[in-house]
This record gives C-alpha cells, sequence and structure tokens, in this order.
C-alpha cells in the first residue's frame, strides 16, 4: 500500500479500511510447532510495526519512544544529504506516526532546538499531522465511525495541506512531501483533475518511486477515489514503464489484491494473469538494488501469493527473508497481523513438506 515500515500513512490507510479476511490453515498449534522447528518465530515475537529489518530506524524509533529527537534528525538529514528519497519518505512515516501514536513531546523539543525553517522537521511535522488525522478517524467502517470522528479526521487531515507546502518550499527537490499531499487528497475527496496535477508534481521528482505510486494506487481504487478498472490502468501503465528493481512491477499484483482478492476462488489465484504477475514481481525483487526499503512489503505479498498458488518452497523462502515483522499487505488487513501472517506461514511449511 503502507502504505515496509512502522505504522506509515499507508498503513494508517489500512487501518482506516480494516475488514475481516479468510484466515486459513491447519491447526494453529501444531503448525506453530511445526514452523517453529525450521526456525521460524513465533505469534508473540512479530513486530506489528515495521514491514522488515532496519536497525536504524528501529534504534532511532526506540529513542524517540524515550524522548530523544535526535537520531532521528540525523537519519532524515542523511536521506535529505543523499536524494535517497525511497528511504527518505519510509523514515518520515514512521517517525510522524510515532509523533502522532504519542504524546509528541520530542518533536516539540526538536522543533524548539531546529527552527522554523529545518526541512527535515517540517517534512516529519507534515506527516504527523497526516497520521494523526487517520488515527482520529479510527478503524471502523463509516457507518460505525462517529460524527467526532469523522470532524477531528476533517479538521486534522485540512491542517496538513500548509505543513505539506512548508515542507517542500524548504526542500524543493524532494518527493516525499508529495506523497503525504496524496493521502490528503484521498482523505479529503480532491477531485483526479487536482490528483493527476499533484502526481505531475511528484513523479517530476522521482518518476518510479514505489511509496508514491503504491500511495496513488490506493487513491485510484475502488474503495476510495476511482474504480477497479482506474487502479488497474495506473498499475499496468506505472509497471509497464518502470525500470527493473523498482518493483513497481509489484502494483498490478497489488491491484488485484484489492479488488479481487475477497470472493477469489482457489483457482483464480493460480491464473495465467495472476500467475504472471507474481513471476514479474519475483524477477523485479531478483534485480533491486539491495536493502530496498519496500522490498520487505513486496516479499510480504510473493509470501502470500505463492502459498494460495501452491509454490510453497518459494513462499517459504520469502517468508524467511521478513520472517519476525508483518506490518505489510495482506497482513494489515487483518485485526490481528501477527496470528494471520504466522498462520499462512504455517500453511506453506505444511505444503512443503
Amino acid at each position: 500500500m503502507e502504505i515496509a515500515r512502522v505504522v506509515v500513512i499507508a498503513a494508517a490507510i489500512a487501518v482506516g479500511i480494516v475488514v475481516y479476511r479468510r484466515v486459513m490453515g491447519p491447526s494453529e498449534r501444531t503448525s506453530s510447532r511445526d514452523a517453529e522447528a525450521l526456525g521460524f518465530l513465533p505469534v508473540s515475537r512479530q513486530n506489528t510495526l515495521l514491514a522488515g529489518p532496519a536497525p536504524e530506524l528501529e534504534r532511532a524509533l526506540a529513542a524517540v519512544a524515550r524522548g530523544s529527537w535526535e537520531q532521528a534528525a540525523r537519519l532524515m538529514a542523511a536521506t535529505r544529504e543523499s536524494r535517497d528519497w525511497e528511504r527518505r519518505s519510509d523514515y518520515a512515516s514512521a517517525f510522524g506516526a510515532a509523533a502522532a501514536e504519542g504524546d509528541g513531546a520530542w518533536l516539540r523539543t526538536w522543533t524548539e532546538a531546529a527552527g522554523p525553517y529545518d526541512p527535515d522537521l517540517a517534512l516529519v511535522r507534515a506527516d504527523a499531522t497526516v497520521s494523526l488525522a487517520w488515527r482520529l478517524r479510527g478503524g471502523a467502517y463509516a457507518k460505525h465511525t462517529s460524527q467526532e470522528q469523522f470532524a477531528g479526521f476533517h479538521r486534522t487531515l485540512a491542517q496538513a495541506p500548509g505543513e505539506i507546502e512548508r515542507a517542500a518550499d524548504l526542500n524543493p527537490d524532494d518527493p516525499t512531501p508529495y506523497i503525504a499531499g496524496i493521502w490528503v487528497a484521498l482523505g479529503l475527496g480532491h477531485s483526479h483533475e487536482e490528483m493527476r496535477d499533484l502526481w505531475a508534481e511528484l513523479t517530476a521528482r522521482s518518476p518510479h518511486h514505489f511509496d508514491a505510486h503504491y500511495a496513488a494506487l490506493q487513491y485510484w481504487c475502488a474503495k476510495w477515489r476511482g474504480s477497479a478498472e482506474l487502479a488497474e490502468s495506473f498499475a499496468r501503465g506505472a509497471a509497464a514503464t518502470a525500470p527493473p528493481g523498482s518493483l513497481l512491477t509489484a502494483l498490478p499484483l497489488i491491484a488485484w489484491f484489492e479488488h479481487r482478492d475477497d470472493g477469489a476462488k482457489a483457482a483464480d489465484y493460480r491464473s495465467p494473469q495472476v500467475m504472471a504477475m507474481v513471476d514479474a514481481a519475483l524477477t523485479d525483487l531478483a534485480t533491486a538494488p539491495p536493502g530496498h526499503p519496500s522490498a520487505a512489503e513486496v516479499r510480504h505479498l510473493l509470501a502470500y501469493f505463492l502459498t494460495r498458488q501452491g509454490r510453497y518452497e518459494a513462499a517459504l523462502e520469502q517468508f524467511r527473508l521478513v520472517d519476525g515483522y508483518v506490518d505489510a499487505l495482506p497482513w494489515t488487513y487483518y485485526n490481528d497481523r501477527a496470528a494471520a501472517y504466522c498462520r499462512w506461514r504455517a500453511k506453506a511449511v505444511k505444503g512443503a513438506r
């Protein structure tokens, strides 16, 4: 989406649309023993805030939880100086979510220390506002969301454009503020024309940014501001023009999941179309740069689809590379993402015997 990472904006959106999805598999107790015998971690040791290992980010998040902002500031500055836009969006979302979830004291201290012209601080503040808005909305369907929740959501999200514009002004080459803008457009119902204008600004700065494409795909989904046809067309177009290793060939698979997974039959996952989408994503993943910050998210989705397709050994290869972290599709759509992850992993273990 999620949108790999600590509760990123994509994941915050996912929380806002949590639905019950099928959790299938053998007896949990037996399957858990089988998986653990192969070296996999139990449910209790799954990190629900990250999609994969990110040691520097984890240390910085632990520091902000203690009230210290300096490590976060150093990481953000490093991404700006190196123009590592993929990692910058990942970190900004993670720190923004951390600020929204806690009392935000560390962010206020950073603000006092850095002053009004720090582009890294401005970006984290913008992401924090967007993340807070989605937290205020809550995770229920609209019909179960109170008017008070909606009022808080819209009031807070309406503050974000000014902060996003400030972050963009302070670092004009940075595409990351525009990604936050997509989640604002999705939440406030901006028109397709407005979205296309925003997309032009973003892709002028980073044409193949994974998090940006994931966010845009969510906007074009039927559950938000588009349709299955618009989402699938967007995903196909992005994948067709993407360079190898960008991971954008996973977008058609994400679009299929978003619109077809509920109600799909076992044979649907083994159709030539879906098999080809999985194979394309696997090839793209194999050519991605080492340490690509979104690789873990793609691995989680591939593990799920490979298990669905009965390609159990290939699924286990992906599960092994992300085990211990579960903040990614499809697990973010389950009420208990760690349990869901472990049950599907167990199904792969059983099938691979």
